[in-house]
């Protein structure tokens, strides 16, 4: 038998591949909601499903602003909430059924592992193998007023019974931006404190997109929280700027500061010193025989790399041999537009930024000129596609296709035989012929 713990992406993608192989599989989960993890119940889902609604919310405004319809409807956030909840309810559903039928047997349940041991419920089992999948938990900031009442993780926002009118969030994270972009379309007063700048990890160009995208939230950087204030309930928060120190009115605050392993349950596994389960590229542990997957590891926070990691996992118990690494993983936050980006930026090479074409989703943005922008590079010389970037309704998609270029290790005069669909919102595609083109020419004009 294999013991998989934890029934996020990770652990239930390598549950069910070694299932499928013929393995006999247990797959443990603590989560009462069901199977799915952070990334279903409390991440991924809530946040598309938020977003839907912000977008709404912003086109409806957009179009109001423009004078062709005569009113902005005002959402019902508990019922909102309540249908989001009874939709993701529908999706544990089918991804339990789904998992039954990969042939996977699934305990919900407390699993606790030392080394090889899976101990379930005082019950003692000596696996053939163990996969740890247990995702993270919220990290603390420490801070005086942290434990106060209306002081909120990534984990507990979304349970609020009512919207707050004064929402402080305090971190600088894609987690960051997206409520933000949220809750001040559902009619929240939304401040952002990050601690040095908004979406340091973002290429510069999508980090001005987003911050256009998000004039409706008061951003402070280089804002240091001394600490939360409030009796029973928060009132605001104390910072300190270059500017000086001041008090911040909230009744509600996110702290989204990052995250920690959930290793509580854990022992006899060699950590990281940042305390996530140190791995190889097998995904193997410290430890014969014991694996870890997905966000236990810190190797990343993205559901697609959590299964990537779930399926290497799986094939090397089943005597397979890892996949080659990934030369870069796609990456997109969502606010207005899907800001999305694959590769190296800033590092030389041939650069062509455009503003993003009017199309599906945009077209109604143009007279406040935000129908995105979109940029790419490549190596003059060897033709190598170095990243991309783009601000646009379905840029997501655009970088997914864009990494697989550069994963495959394909130059860009591919990109001579691409052809759009149209109408499109799309400028990468553009820009990658008009790269493919110059840089033909520019080494015939060398030969």
């Amino acid at each position: 038998m294999i013991v998989v713990v934890g029934g996020g992406p990770a652990g239930r993608y390598a549950a069910m591949r070694l299932a499928g192989a013929g393995k006999e599989v247990l797959l443990v989960d603590r989560r009462s909601e069901g199977l799915g993890g952070q990334c279903l119940h409390q991440g991924c889902m809530v946040i598309c499903a938020l977003n839907d609604m912000a977008r709404t919310m912003e086109q409806m405004d957009t179009l109001h602003r423009s004078g062709v319809i005569t009113s902005v409807p005002v959402p019902d956030y508990s019922a909102l909430m309540a249908k989001m909840r009874e939709i993701i309810s529908i999706i544990a559903r089918v991804i339990a059924e789904e998992t039954s039928t990969a042939g996977v047997k699934k305990i919900y349940g407390e699993a606790r592992v030392e080394g090889r041991t899976v101990f379930i419920d005082d019950e003692r089992l000596e696996p053939e193998a163990v996969i740890i999948a247990t995702g993270t938990h919220p990290r603390r900031l420490n801070i005086p007023g942290e434990d106060l009442p209306g002081v909120e993780t990534s984990q507990s926002i979304f349970t609020l019974p009512a919207l707050p009118k004064k929402l402080i969030i305090i971190g600088g994270g894609v987690i960051t931006a997206e409520v933000a972009y949220i809750y001040s379309l559902l009619g929240s007063e939304v401040t952002i404190l990050a601690r040095t700048t908004l979406l340091k990890e973002l290429p510069k160009i999508l980090v001005k997109e987003a911050k256009r995208e998000l004039h409706r939230v008061t951003i402070h950087e280089q804002a240091a929280v001394i600490r939360i204030m409030g009796d029973s309930r928060v009132s605001g928060v104390e910072i300190r700027t270059p500017e000086g120190t001041r008090v911040i009115e909230a009744d509600t605050v996110l702290v989204a500061a990052g995250t920690k392993a959930e290793v509580s349950a854990i022992s006899g596994v060699p950590l990281t010193p940042n305390g996530f389960i140190m791995v190889n590229e097998k995904m193997e542990t410290g430890v014969q025989g014991v694996y870890a997957v997905g966000d236990v590891t810190g190797t990343s926070s993205l559901t697609p790399v959590a299964r990537w990691q779930g399926r290497t996992a799986a094939d090397i118990i089943l005597g397979g041999e890892p996949p080659a690494p990934l030369i870069t993983v796609p990456q997109a936050i969502k606010l207005r537009n899907d800001l999305a980006f694959c590769g190296i930026h800033n590092q030389g090479g041939l650069k062509v930024t455009i503003t993003s074409p009017a199309g599906p989703g945009s077209f109604w943005a143009i007279p406040d000129r935000a129908t995105g922008k979109a940029s790419m590079t490549a190596d003059p010389d060897s033709g190598e596609i170095l990243g991309m970037a783009e601000a646009s309704p379905y840029a997501s998609v655009i970088a997914a296709y864009h990494a697989l270029l550069i994963n495959a290790g394909l130059s860009i005069d591919q990109m001579e035989r691409f052809i759009e669909v149209h109408p499109s919102a799309d400028g990468a595609g553009w820009i990658g012929r008009y790269l493919a083109e110059t840089i033909a020419e520019k080494k015939t004009g060398r030969d």
